[in-house]
């Protein structure tokens, strides 16, 4: 069943980000459970926080995986909210 993270940064946390994003994506990359992923931008473009869609069966997986990411490790998100999705379109 497909996961939602739904992440947001820390107020000014961009240098955290940048100077983990190469880990970040190599996380992904070796797990291979993400389905899509991407990051929120504030209204100068600015990276804010990341959506990333997991297949795993249970939500613990998914936490698991969260736990496990570079970023988290790092301390860059604020909140994460995890939630099952059901995919309708696409």
């Amino acid at each position: 069943m497909p996961y939602t993270l739904i992440c947001f940064d820390k107020p000014g946390a961009i240098e955290i980000r940048k100077a983990n994003r190469d880990a970040h994506l190599a996380y992904i990359a070796e797990t291979g459970t993400v389905e899509q992923a991407g990051p929120f931008l504030d209204p100068e473009g600015q990276m804010i926080g990341s959506l990333v869609i997991l297949t795993v069966e249970t939500e613990a997986e998914a936490a698991d995986w969260a736990a496990g990411d570079p970023y988290a490790a790092a301390g860059l998100f604020d909140s994460v909210q995890i939630l099952p999705w059901k995919r309708v379109v696409g």
